[in-house]
């Protein structure tokens, strides 16, 4: 065998081989803890089987609750990230003053760090002495001033309305890469056509910018699976009981506290989701994909 074509096994199989050392080896350790009632409590590790997992998905835990809340949020965020997104994206593609400084202002709040993002806009929202409740008792609007991150009825749609307003941006810049990748000759041919601007979108611009959405839709969904920071800085999960608390504030909260088992499994659950919905949200959305 030619010694140059060696060269890319070896490269190949070295990746490998530090990819399962650093991250494949690591999980299953991981997913194998699951499986027993490791703890700071104990010295002993005994193997208790589908215990961990019982206890997740039994109705007298909060566990139901958190798992819905990640699912809700990742929807939720999903969704509307993605459609204002791709509104803004149309809208800063067209001809207008000061295009790029837009786009950057757009861009801006995805620079801040999500905790920096987080405490200020505990800050903006406190019920008592924030920005946004003084605005609106001061223009006599107090029946709108709310405890935004405080009472259970607000503070999961707040904490949302925030983690999207930081990532719209970016998907938002993507889209934007999308759009501008594709051929002008298509919109010129569907001038000479008639085509008026809802037509064009529809049946050149989503059809082509289809594989860019699927990527921000699946980069959104890891994401909305795997949120903490956001949520940590926030509300810590709170208020009260398990209102705004998703997977990895859970995790956190059991390694904390030494139920390190309990911990382990719910992170196996949460690798199991982000497996299974990144796959379905890939096969989904790349099947009618129009290639150029």
């Amino acid at each position: 065998m030619n010694k140059n074509k060696t060269y890319p096994l070896w490269f190949a199989a070295g990746a490998l081989i530090l990819y399962s050392v650093l991250f494949v080896i690591p999980s299953l350790i991981g997913i194998g803890y699951s499986f027993t009632d490791w703890s700071s409590y104990s010295d002993e590790l005994h193997f208790v089987g589908l215990e961990n997992f019982k206890t997740i998905f039994s109705a007298d835990e909060n566990y139901i609750k958190i798992i819905t809340n990640t699912l809700s949020f990742t929807l939720v965020t999903t969704v509307l990230k993605n459609g204002i997104g791709l509104a803004m994206a149309i809208l800063l593609t067209k001809k207008i003053k000061a295009l790029n400084f837009h786009r950057g202002i757009m861009f801006m709040p995805n620079v801040l760090s999500t905790l920096i993002i987080g405490m200020i806009f505990s800050s903006i929202l406190n019920p008592s002495k924030g920005i946004l409740n003084v605005f609106l008792r001061s223009v006599h609007l107090d029946f709108l001033a709310k405890q935004w991150l405080t009472k259970s009825q607000y503070a999961f749609g707040t904490v949302m309305a925030v983690d999207i307003w930081r990532g719209v941006g970016y998907i938002a810049t993507v889209l934007i890469a999308g759009i501008m990748s594709i051929s002008s000759d298509y919109y010129e041919a569907a001038a000479v056509d008639g085509a008026n601007g809802w037509q064009k979108f529809r049946s050149i611009t989503l059809p082509l910018l289809l594989p860019t959405l699927a990527t921000t839709t699946v980069l959104n969904v890891i994401y909305g699976l795997k949120v903490f920071d956001m949520i940590y800085a926030l509300t810590n999960g709170g208020p009260g009981k398990a209102t705004t608390e998703v997977l990895y504030t859970a995790v956190f909260k059991k390694f904390g506290t030494g139920q390190y088992a309990i911990g382990t499994a719910l992170s196996s659950v949460m690798f199991v989701f982000m497996v299974i919905i990144g796959f379905f949200m890939i096969r989904v959305m790349t099947k009618d994909e129009v290639q150029e």
